[in-house]
């Protein structure tokens, strides 16, 4: 099967390439054809993840291990397309480049058959120009603790003075 997907440049304007794809691709593969179609070299650090219908981000599927003792971090070129998007999971984030945080939204727009003659992966519409840096990312969350409550005063607290 071939999946149809709209990669979104998660920015102020439009910007977001669609593609057709094998299923059977794998991750990296997949990385590899997202960094080309919007001029990437392909040769930084990447991630996808998977997430909820509220782009809620949820398991990692990264491009190397970067953990020295090894870990069960799942690898892009371990994973394949089929297995982590579907009709009922159509939505991954993914970002490119760590230290520019490139971020973008990667939705399954739809499932065809093989074409004979076409070669995947297959860019179908490419719309808006990459900017010369990436937008501007504001990392913020809804407080689930309040610590400013969490003590009144730090003197009536029972330290030992000596506890070091």
């Amino acid at each position: 099967m071939i999946y149809k997907i709209r990669v979104i440049l998660d920015a102020q304007e439009d910007i977001f390439r669609d593609l057709e794809i094998e299923a059977s691709t794998s991750m990296e593969e997949f990385h590899n054809a997202i960094a080309q179609s919007f001029g990437f070299l392909g040769n930084e650090m990447a991630s996808f993840y998977t997430c909820d219908e509220e782009w809620n981000q949820d398991e990692e599927i990264a491009l190397f291990d970067m953990n020295e003792n090894g870990s069960d971090v799942r690898l892009m070129n371990e994973t394949f397309l089929e297995d982590v998007m579907t009709e009922e999971s159509p939505k991954l984030i993914y970002v490119y480049d760590f230290l520019s945080m490139w971020t973008f939204y990667v939705e399954l727009a739809d499932i065809v058959s093989y074409e004979a003659g076409i070669t995947y992966p297959n860019l179908l519409f490419s719309f808006g120009e990459l900017p010369e840096t990436p937008p501007e990312k504001n990392f913020e969350s809804k407080p689930t603790f309040d610590f400013d409550d969490t003590f009144e005063n730090y003197d009536d607290l029972d330290f030992d003075e000596n506890w070091n």
